[in-house]
């Protein structure tokens, strides 16, 4: 029995990474959208967030942070929360969220599982160098999340604000200002302060999406053959993975901060990109807990530049002769001919 529960125990942490996923990141002024807690992996959600489990639910946008009513969040199903909303002026906008701290305890053997499936590899060289494989744990988890969307064409500085919560991400630029090819600063905030030398892993996820640019409808069909796991914690992967009892964890960039708490994301191609780290810490002097962690994510959406040396809208151009030259042409052409037949 003891096994089965740490089982149990073990599905609902394990990789039940929390993050905020809205159905565009580019959005319109008055637009209707949804909003959604995924509380498993970033492509597939494994349980709702009940609203006493809530600190902090908001939108910061135009410089005002407005919270959300719990009474708002509806559940799609057993597995997702929704916030349905409408979307203000343009801006930049910042959606965010945390969760109290919940104690979850794990057999040794489930805890090290847990620790390498997800990445911390901190904590795991710490418990081998300390002979400690063999301990279990209880750890207390917070969970704190935020989602980054455009709306309009007009750029705001909101993406700069930080949210308070006890571990964030900051981007040093607005990421859309950022485009496909490039890359993104990114700080990292334990209690208001730069954390260095923390593992941070990002992601993307390749996606069809709409937005607009310059006031006009511009879509994207970006094919792709991305598989993602839906065990429950499999993670989508740009460069790293591990395999586990049979199944596969893709970590994606595997960073780590420098002394300013800052890693530098590579942008390979449009899509929702979404990052996440687990800072985890020794307990002492404690008689129920022996670890502590607090669990940050952010996402936002890349696309490429639109311009006339950059992409194509709507018609195709051929290159070569502009088309106002044939048009030209074309008239001289029939005055030649007028004047030729008249005198015929």
């Amino acid at each position: 029995m003891r096994k089965i529960t740490y089982l149990l125990a073990l599905v609902l942490l394990c990789s039940h990474n929390l993050y905020i996923k809205i159905d565009s990141y580019f959005l319109q002024p008055d637009q209707e959208a949804t909003l959604s807690l995924f509380n498993g992996s970033f492509d597939k959600s494994e349980n709702i967030i009940t609203r006493d489990r809530f600190i902090d639910a908001s939108i910061l946008a135009n410089g005002k942070r407005i919270a959300i009513d719990t009474a708002q969040w509806k559940d799609k199903d057993s597995t997702i929360t929704q916030l349905k909303f409408s979307t203000d002026k343009e801006g930049t906008y910042v959606a965010g969220a945390s969760t109290k701290a919940r104690n979850i305890e794990l057999a040794a053997e489930k805890f090290n599982s847990y620790l390498i499936n997800d990445g911390i590899v901190d904590m795991m060289e710490k418990r081998t160098s300390k002979g400690l494989l063999k301990q279990d744990a209880v750890e207390s988890y917070q969970k704190h999340v935020k989602a980054i969307y455009q709306v309009g064409n007009t750029k705001t500085k909101d993406w700069e604000t930080p949210l308070g919560y006890p571990i964030e991400f900051i981007p040093q630029e607005n990421p859309y200002e950022k485009y496909s090819g490039e890359n993104l600063k990114v700080k990292l905030l334990l209690n208001s302060e730069p954390l260095t030398n923390q593992v941070v892993y990002a992601n993307v996820e390749s996606n069809d999406h709409t937005h607009t640019s310059n006031g006009e409808k511009h879509e994207h069909n970006n094919n792709h053959n991305d598989e993602h796991a839906t065990d429950g914690h499999s993670h989508d992967t740009e460069s790293n993975s591990i395999s586990d009892e049979g199944h596969t964890h893709d970590l994606g960039q595997k960073l780590r901060t420098d002394d300013d708490g800052i890693v530098t994301i590579d942008l390979p191609k449009d899509g929702i990109y979404y990052l996440r780290t687990i800072y985890m810490t020794e307990v002492e002097n404690s008689d129920v807990l022996t670890h502590e962690s607090n669990w940050a994510t952010m996402s936002f959406g890349v696309t490429h530049k639109h311009g006339a040396d950059t992409h194509v809208h709507g018609e195709e151009h051929e290159e070569g002769i502009p088309t106002w030259v044939f048009i030209l042409g074309s008239i001289c052409c029939i005055v030649v001919l007028f004047f030729v037949f008249r005198k015929k």
